[in-house]
């Protein structure tokens, strides 16, 4: 399988033309044949070209998006990318386009002689992604916060048609105002008669005679927009939340795309998360870890008493139920799993080396004391 075109380049999926841009550049410094000793050089240059040139189109990049890496190439080899809704600069923008079109309705045209509307369908905005970074707490809690993103949406100045109101509107020569054209070709199953897409006038079937001055007759401008995410309590670090109708403009009269959010749930300095469950480590004294306790566990909404049995050891767990994470989506909490640690005291007074030497004695322990280390110790726990 050929490597998306993102990787390709080693951008996200919502960067903008100028990272694009940019990162072909680094790519080309890289791996262009003149400069570059890398057997494969010569491909991998023009990998990122072919990268380059279709994310740096908005048109493309939208069908890029829409049908992924396999089936875009596949259309790009029978020509069915090239719907011909892209103007401006490119040529044969009515000043109203959109992007419009069936990637693969060429390609069945041919083979099945079947007619298409001309007019470009309704088409769904591309999604658009960004990420933000919440702490355990917030994830605790729950939040609200807000995220500034770049997207494209529908110009003012001219509503989203590409031209001024005032512009001169005339009918298209190439299709005569059908918005299609038919065409009779050979091919290995005779002739066939393909109708596309007119693609002076992109299936609008009219031309004005100036573009908007803001899009450049695209309809499309690129802006910044902040809004407000409410992140659920429970949420998981990786989860992706999904805002319905805030990604990229549709075209000619297509729903919107949606947002999605990439959660990044930051570490915490006294909780680790097993799925709904907290874990965390309390530090016990020799004594209580022997003879037991009743101490204060802190959670992440106040303070638990926990009953420590005589005989603790390292490493055993008590669970405190129902004190973890909110099950998103669902009803309760995880647990909290309090994990003991013992602390070895590194000094002892005379009164405490006495007491756990008598403690040796009558557990009959035979110990070689470095009676020296023990001169040395003074102090207290």
């Amino acid at each position: 399988m050929a490597e998306d075109f993102y990787d390709v380049l080693g951008v996200n999926r919502d960067a903008s033309e100028e990272e694009i841009n940019k990162a072909f550049r680094k790519q080309a410094a890289r791996f262009h044949p003149d400069v570059s000793d890398d057997p494969d050089a010569e491909e991998k240059f023009k990998q990122a070209k072919k990268a380059k040139e279709v994310l740096t189109d908005e048109e493309q990049r939208q069908l890029y998006d829409q049908l992924g890496h396999d089936r875009y190439i596949q259309a790009d080899k029978h020509g069915a990318t090239d719907n011909g809704a892209r103007g401006g600069a490119h040529g044969g923008n009515p000043f109203g386009g959109g992007f419009g079109g069936d990637p693969f309705g060429s390609i069945f045209d041919q083979f099945f002689n079947r007619q298409s509307s001309g007019r470009s369908r309704p088409q769904k905005g591309r999604d658009l992604r960004t990420s933000m970074t919440i702490d355990l707490d917030a994830a605790f809690d729950g939040v609200t916060k807000r995220v500034t993103i770049r997207r494209p949406e529908r110009c003012d100045s001219c509503d989203g048609s590409g031209h001024p109101p005032d512009a001169t509107a005339r009918t298209c020569p190439e299709c005569d105002g059908h918005g299609q054209v038919t065409r009779i070709q050979r091919s290995a199953f005779g002739r066939v008669q393909q109708t596309e897409q007119c693609r002076r006038c992109a299936g609008e079937g009219t031309l004005y005679s100036e573009p908007c001055e803001d899009c450049d007759g695209e309809g499309i401008v690129e802006a910044s927009h902040t809004l407000e995410v409410d992140v659920p309590a429970g949420i998981s670090d990786g989860q992706t939340l999904r805002m319905e109708g805030e990604g990229a403009p549709g075209s000619n009269g297509g729903p919107n795309g949606d947002l999605l959010i990439d959660v990044r749930v930051a570490a915490h300095p006294n909780f680790d998360r097993l799925g709904d469950n907290l874990l965390r480590e309390i530090e016990l004294s020799y004594p209580q870890a022997v003879l037991g306790d009743r101490i204060t566990v802190e959670t992440l909404d106040g303070t638990v008493e926990l009953r420590i049995p005589a005989g603790t050891q390292p490493g055993d767990r008590f669970r405190l139920e129902g004190r973890g994470m909110p099950r998103l989506n669902r009803r309760g909490r995880g647990d909290l799993l309090v994990e003991a640690t013992v602390k070895v005291p590194e000094e002892l007074t005379e009164a405490q080396r006495e007491a756990i030497e008598a403690l040796a004695d009558a557990s009959d322990e035979d110990l070689d004391i470095d009676e020296s280390l023990f001169d040395r110790i003074r102090g207290s726990f």
